[in-house]
Parts: structure tokens; C-alpha cells; sequence
């Protein structure tokens, strides 16, 4: 049986300059075997340009971390069209194709990850995407375990799975920026807001119950998504990648519990509370069990 990766997915946040550098040199020294870089969720956020990603890519890989470029999720300008194509033609990294144009850009040329927004939920779609040259797939965040299980059963030979394991879900995009929208600014003058909030913006509902988490076009769960102490089952099925989102702080230390889980060196019980003292909110995984997404249900193995 193949050893268990740990991926780190794109940065999802807008975070300073000086943030992102520092922390993608630590991550540098963590135990994550593959690294997602890039701007995902919006092209106003310009603290680091592309040639910056590029530049924190070399010292990754120089590190011995697999390297991924992310694309944009949802395009809408020229501007973000040419930075795609950039992304998908940078001729040295592999690229994570998170929209259709991403996709077309990149098949029949080179090998790719079929993001988690591309929405593949059926065999067919899967072995389409496979006959496009992609050589991984993340499955989408509310697709449950026997579902995948099934599809595990007869994917294309040499596709191989991630699963994301760790964060905030990242559940919905906009045209809209519900950051900005908040303190009354236009999407196009949004003063940058969303910098303001790391961890993106809490929103409650009238009963004052943390419901999901602003962060700018992008709309998360309040709950942090953990199955940590599926780790072993999910080996079991054949995936080969489990995906850690980062966060504003705890993320090496959610690095070294997946890695001590995946090693064993840690029972899933010890892992599950390990992670719960380093979450932003209550975790969550109810997609994973057939559940609402944010129930947590307890693991027979745990």
C-alpha cells in the first residue's frame, strides 16, 4: 500500500507580503510533501504577483515539496483570463486546473490536478477528465466516503485521489464581494478589506450561531472540515493525498498531527483531539459520514 501524502492547498486568505513569505519558509521545514501556491479566490488581492509564486515555488521545490499552481475559480476579466493562461503555460509546474478554461488551456499538453471546484461526482466525468490528462483529482468537499469508494473501485489506472481533510470549506463564489459589501464599499473599491480578516469574516445568524465565514467572493463554513481520524480508512480506499487548507496560525502543528496520524505514531482519538485544540471553530464532518456538512459525527475507529 502506497504511504499517505499531505498536501497544503492554496492560501485562501489575503494575508501581508511579509505573512505569506514567512509562512511558506516554515512550511518549507514541515512535513508537507506537496504545496499548493497561488491566487485561488480573487485577482485584487495583490500583495504577491504571480512572478512572486513562482519565486516562493523554486525555494519549495529546492526544499523537496512537490509544487502545484493554483488557478483562479471563478474568472471574470481579461485580465484574470491572461493570468490563467500564464499559470497554465508556466512550462515547470504542475497546475491545478480549478475551472473549465483552466482544463482546455491544459489538455492534451500537459499533466494536471482536477481541482475540487471542477465538480466531478460520477465515473464518467472522472474518466473524461482522466482522457484530458489529468493525473490527480480532488474530490469535491460534499461527496461522501461510499460514494467515493465506489468510484475508487474503477477510476482510470494511474489517477491518483486527494481528499480535503482540513479547513474551512470552501463552499461557494460570487461575482460579488461580500467582504467589501460589508463596510458598504463597491467590489471595485473594496479598500482591500479582506486583508483585515485572515481567517475571513464571521457571520452569525439572528440566534448568534457562528454559519458561515465571508472571505471576499468566497463564501466558507464557519465550521473547520477535520478527518483526521479517517486516515487509515481513507488508505484503505486508495487515496494517495489528504489536503490541509491553511490557516492564520496552528498550521504547522495541524501539519505535525497529520503526519504523526499517518505514521501512527498518533490513535486517531489522540489525533482528532490533537487538531481540536488548534482549530478557528468547532470541527465538522458530516459530508464525509452522508450527513449535513456541518454535523460532526463520531468515527467508529476513533
Amino acid at each position: 500500500m502506497r504511504p499517505l501524502k499531505i498536501s497544503l492547498g492554496p492560501l485562501l486568505y489575503y494575508w501581508s507580503r511579509e505573512s505569506v513569505i514567512s509562512f511558506y519558509d516554515r512550511m518549507a521545514n514541515s512535513a508537507v510533501d506537496i504545496v499548493y501556491l497561488g491566487e485561488a479566490v480573487c485577482s485584487r488581492r495583490h500583495e504577491l504577483r504571480l512572478s512572486d509564486w513562482l519565486d516562493i515555488a523554486a525555494k519549495l521545490r529546492q526544499a523537496g515539496k512537490e509544487v502545484v499552481l493554483s488557478t483562479q475559480v471563478l474568472l471574470e476579466s481579461g485580465a484574470e483570463v491572461a493570468t490563467m493562461h500564464r499559470i497554465t503555460g508556466n512550462g515547470d509546474f504542475l497546475v491545478e486546473a480549478n475551472d473549465m478554461g483552466a482544463v482546455r488551456c491544459l489538455s492534451g499538453k500537459v499533466p494536471f490536478v482536477a481541482g475540487p471546484h471542477l465538480n466531478i461526482y460520477n465515473l464518467p466525468t472522472l474518466e473524461w477528465m482522466a482522457s484530458l490528462g489529468a493525473s490527480r483529482w480532488v474530490m469535491p468537499l460534499e461527496m461522501q466516503r461510499d460514494d467515493l469508494a465506489h468510484l475508487l473501485q474503477k477510476r482510470p489506472p494511474g489517477l491518483q485521489t486527494e481528499v480535503f481533510a482540513y479547513g474551512r470549506m470552501p463552499l461557494a463564489f460570487s461575482a460579488r464581494c461580500f467582504t467589501a459589501r460589508h463596510y458598504n464599499l463597491p467590489k471595485d473599491d473594496c479598500r482591500f478589506s479582506c486583508i483585515q480578516h485572515p481567517d475571513g469574516l464571521m457571520l452569525k445568524t439572528r440566534e448568534h450561531e457562528e454559519f458561515l465565514v465571508l472571505n471576499g467572493t468566497q463564501t466558507q463554513s464557519a465550521r473547520v472540515y477535520n478527518l483526521v481520524d479517517t486516515l487509515d480508512d481513507m488508505r484503505s480506499l486508495g487515496v494517495e493525498v489528504v489536503r490541509i487548507s491553511p490557516q492564520a496560525t496552528h498550521t504547522e502543528d495541524v501539519v505535525a498531527v497529520f503526519d504523526a496520524a499517518r505514521k501512527q505514531t498518533l490513535t486517531p482519538q489522540a489525533a482528532l483531539a490533537s487538531t481540536q485544540a488548534l482549530m478557528p471553530d468547532q470541527g465538522c464532518n458530516g459530508y464525509w459520514h452522508g450527513q449535513p456538512g456541518l454535523d460532526f459525527v463520531a468515527c467508529a475507529t476513533a
